[in-house]
């Protein structure tokens, strides 16, 4: 199950439960994914003790928290009228495809992505086949290649490699 997923079923489950993501992704894309999917908040990993004592005092007020960067960016899309990730071409991607499309560009292969999210080969091979077409990507190398260069730019700045 993906944190994503995690998300839904625990909004779903207990929704006067309170979710706070913490992630090393510094994308509006992640952020507002998360808040769609019942998270009250979203930081980045790199933030300091007290920024998240108080993000975590502001969620139980009732409020909905992002990080800084990633508020400025959203309120960015709103008030030019675009989606708050239209920056990044992978917004066209399901969660499911996102989730596959990182792990293909942190060098796992077919199997590997199907042993961790528990799916047959044949099921992962169907979403890289979605992916590529959603991103107009002509092989597997494109993809390979564009899934690394995408998880690359996310890990600068967090020592993540």
């Amino acid at each position: 199950m993906s944190g994503l997923d995690l998300l839904k079923h625990i909004a779903a489950l207990t929704p006067d439960v309170k979710t706070l993501v913490i992630s090393r992704h510094d994308e509006t894309l992640y952020a507002e994914r998360a808040i769609r999917a019942g998270s009250r908040g979203y930081v980045m990993k790199t933030e300091a003790a007290e920024t998240l004592v108080s993000t975590i005092r502001r969620i139980e007020s009732g409020a909905i928290y992002v990080s800084p960067e990633i508020n400025e960016r959203l309120l960015q899309g709103i008030a030019t009228g675009q989606h708050s990730f239209n920056h990044s071409p992978l917004e066209v991607l399901s969660d499911r495809e996102l989730e596959v499309f990182e792990m293909t560009g942190r060098g796992l292969g077919t199997r590997e992505i199907a042993e961790r999210l528990n799916l047959s080969i044949k099921t992962i091979e169907s979403y890289r086949a979605r992916i590529k077409n959603k991103l107009n990507l002509a092989n597997a190398a494109e993809l390979m290649q564009h899934a690394v260069q995408w998880v690359e730019s996310e890990s600068i700045g967090d020592g993540v490699k």
